[in-house]
């Protein structure tokens, strides 16, 4: 019960913070991605890793991606 509020939590905190400027936008999106996919793939402590992991890397991503679709 307590894991469940707490990730409802950090993902409503996220989504409210997602309307800040761009670069938070991007690093709150990576870190959403990250997480998410952390968590399936190995729990709580994947959900951890890969939100740090999606929040450094996600402003690189978006800045290639928009470079190849250019």
């Amino acid at each position: 019960m307590v894991k469940t509020l707490t990730l409802t939590l950090l993902a409503v905190t996220a989504l409210a913070l997602g309307a800040c400027g761009n670069r938070t936008e991007q690093r709150i999106g990576g870190a959403a991605v990250g997480a998410g996919t952390g968590a399936v793939v190995a729990g709580p402590v994947g959900a951890v890793v890969g939100g740090a992991a999606g929040a450094i890397a996600a402003p690189t991503v978006v800045r290639e991606t928009r470079r190849s679709t250019r």
